[in-house]
């Protein structure tokens, strides 16, 4: 398992633009990919579970990789999930 911290830094949170990404990189992958965030577990694969995760401005989340291609998804995942933040 590895795991990375993420801020979020975008005004208006986790939007659809930053959930899709993250979720199309996601699916690519056969490891378990998800966040938590204030005690939840978001399944990474499902935009409808990130945007309910209710992630606003300031938040921080925990991404975490488990699986064969865990280093290589915990990676792609978050580069594309922080070049949409900044879109």
């Amino acid at each position: 398992m590895v795991s990375e911290k993420i801020l979020v830094g975008s005004a208006l949170g986790i939007h659809l633009r930053p959930a899709g990404a993250m979720c199309d990189t996601a699916v690519k992958f056969d490891s378990h990919i998800t966040f938590t965030f204030k005690n939840k577990v978001v399944n990474a694969k499902s935009v409808i579970s990130i945007l309910a995760s209710g992630v606003g401005c300031g938040d921080e989340i925990t991404l975490i990789a488990e699986g064969p291609d865990e280093e290589e998804a915990l990676k792609a995942v978050s580069e594309s999930f922080r070049k949409a933040l900044q879109d």
